[in-house]
């Protein structure tokens, strides 16, 4: 039997999220911005919360990234680690990073809409 600081279905964690407004879509969050579900993402999305976090847009190469991303997630059901993103995207893990203000977990895994890495644990 669970207790109840751990429970027992995800339902009963709905406390832990919050709805917001983003790119004209209702969407649930975690409490550190990332999307509660990744099939709630799409490219306007990842474009406005792109512009929250301080840039202009994405380039090619970030698209890039982040394609790749949800890609490899849904394909195996994690998320890629560094040496998936870097065979698969052909860049450096330096290079990845200097892609997003935020790196790669709370920038690109958070703009591909993939869950937050700690909820994984």
């Amino acid at each position: 039997m669970m207790s109840p600081d751990h429970p027992a279905s995800p339902d009963t964690s709905a406390a832990d999220r919050r709805l917001r407004t983003v790119a004209g879509q209702a969407i649930y969050f975690d409490w550190e911005g990332f999307l509660w579900d990744p099939h709630d993402w799409n490219e306007a999305v990842a474009l406005a919360l792109a512009r929250e976090s301080g840039m202009n847009g994405l380039n090619e190469a970030q698209w890039r990234v982040i394609r790749f991303m949800r890609d490899f997630y849904f394909h195996h059901g994690r998320a890629p680690m560094n040496k998936d993103l870097k065979k698969g995207t052909g860049l450096s893990l330096m290079a990845l990073e200097a892609l997003f203000p935020q790196g790669i977990r709370s920038g690109a895994r958070r703009l591909a809409g993939l869950p937050n890495p700690k909820a994984c644990v």
